[in-house]
């Protein structure tokens, strides 16, 4: 259990950092933020700012072109360093088709433990029980609904009981009673488990009502243009470009998601 006194500090340390490929610069004004331990931290912006590849530089799947990040107790973030430290929900919830929802949360405590499989079965049905899916253990991802293979995916994120979490876009592609669903489920990781989140998004619902914490890249500038909680954001920013986006109206949010299932 976290003691009080450390309750706020620093999981996540970015410096200076600018990401990219080459002469492609994405984010390029050697940003510095830190994520606090107990956060909902949200990395928000327009469509093809980067938020997503900042979340992959974050837990090591991309190198910075310049600057660092460390993870507490970590050091700099490795997906490929052994026993993970940190759980990922990718966009999409990335689970294996051929597995059903219980095997797939399995598959991680088999890896990393030498647990006998009556406890690998009870840890992957109090995980389940948690998020809602004790009925999907036998189902494959193919015969459970978009929300519930994301809280299968949030499920197996936590198997190995992780302090930090990744979240990338958990409501994206999802109706307005599943993505309500998924915050409650984010918040009650966060006040009751205490786990801390970086969550990726660009939905307001889901900014306002779980972001703790934000930082809002800009795809023109290639920086960060916002940081702080996005509710004062919100009702204090003069930033027109903060503005314009936090200010996005519900019925054309609907209509951008709307617009966005169609495409796909």
């Amino acid at each position: 259990m976290t003691s009080s006194q450390d309750t706020r500090a620093v999981v996540i340390d970015v410096k200076n950092l600018t990401m990219g490929w080459g002469p492609n610069d994405i984010l390029q004004d050697h940003a510095s933020f830190q994520v606090m331990r107990g956060d909902v931290f949200v990395i928000l912006g327009g469509s093809g700012c980067g938020k997503s590849t900042l979340l992959r530089h974050m837990i090591g799947l991309e190198e910075p072109l310049a600057g660092e990040i460390t993870i507490a107790g970590l050091g700099k973030p490795r997906l490929d360093a052994g026993r993970p430290a940190f759980g990922v929900m990718f966009q999409g919830g990335a689970l294996f088709g051929s597995l059903t929802v219980g095997e797939n949360v399995a598959l991680p405590i088999e890896q990393w433990t030498g647990l006998p499989r009556d406890a690998v079965t009870a840890i992957v049905r109090a995980k389940l029980r948690l998020v809602g899916l004790s009925a999907a253990e036998d189902k494959l991802p193919a015969e459970i609904s978009g929300g519930m293979r994301k809280r299968a995916a949030i499920a197996r994120a936590m198997a190995l009981e992780p302090d930090l979490i990744f979240l990338d876009e958990p409501s994206a592609g999802l109706d307005p009673v599943s993505a309500v669903e998924l915050d409650d489920l984010i918040l009650i990781l966060s006040r009751v488990l205490g786990i801390t989140l970086v969550v990726v998004t660009h939905d307001l619902s889901s900014i306002f009502k779980i972001g703790g914490t934000c930082v809002m890249l800009d795809r023109a500038s290639k920086s960060i243009i916002a940081r702080g909680n996005p509710i004062a954001l919100r009702d204090t920013s003069t930033d027109p470009r903060v503005v314009a986006f936090l200010h996005r109206s519900v019925d054309s949010l609907d209509q951008d998601r709307d617009a966005r299932e169609t495409i796909a």
